[in-house]
């Protein structure tokens, strides 16, 4: 048996939502929201979707709806979460007068809300030695593309905190250290640490 949640909300229109002068002004698309110990359901008030134009985007504290509507206008609503939930047990379904978005409690415990605040995603040390061992197991031209190709997304896709750890590391190691890490990273200068069997040594 489900039980109620809190009274829905309104969605407040986003800058892209909001009609500038002399446009006809778009009607909002209100949603609601109920829970059972196990899920908590969103009802989102658009009516008449075609589901392939309906996509939802599940993390472990947010999801993020895009849609067009029926009147050919796009919709977004993206939620900062309360609580935590498992993003591999949560689905979506459209229907002709809502779409229903359903959010897998990640535990049982009874939300008191629906949002929460924003999470700031920390990238997580990397145990490079595990990494870099899997791509050149055949110690080949292919494997150190594959690495190349490996950091190269790491740094393009990081943050500036993992851009600077990777620099300072790469840097003060001699390229014998690579770290994502800068909370680690910043406390002191990064030692050599040469692979098994070698030995460092500077030019003259």
């Amino acid at each position: 048996m489900e039980k109620s949640g809190d009274p829905g909300h309104n969605l407040t229109p986003t800058s892209e939502n909001t009609p500038s002068s002399g446009e006809t002004p778009r009607p909002k698309i209100k949603y609601d929201w109920y829970q059972s110990d196990s899920h908590v359901t969103i009802t989102v008030l658009a009516k008449n979707c075609k589901p392939d134009d309906v996509k939802v985007n599940f993390t472990d504290h947010r999801f993020v709806l895009d849609a067009k509507l029926s009147d050919g206008s796009d919709y977004n609503l993206q939620l900062d979460l309360l609580h935590a939930i498992v993003p591999d047990r949560s689905n979506f379904k459209v229907l002709p007068s809502k779409i229903e978005v359903r959010l897998a409690k990640a535990s049982g415990d009874r939300w008191s809300g629906l949002e929460g605040e924003p999470r700031m995603v920390v990238p997580q040390p990397r145990n490079w030695d595990a990494v870099v061992g899997n791509l050149l197991k055949d110690d080949d031209a292919e494997g150190e593309a594959a690495l190349n190709a490996l950091f190269q997304k790491i740094y393009a896709d990081g943050s500036d905190e993992v851009k600077k750890a990777m620099n300072k590391s790469y840097m003060e190691s001699g390229g014998t250290v690579l770290s994502t890490n800068w909370n680690e990273v910043a406390k002191d200068k990064v030692d050599v640490k040469p692979p098994d069997g070698t030995e460092f040594r500077k030019w003259e």
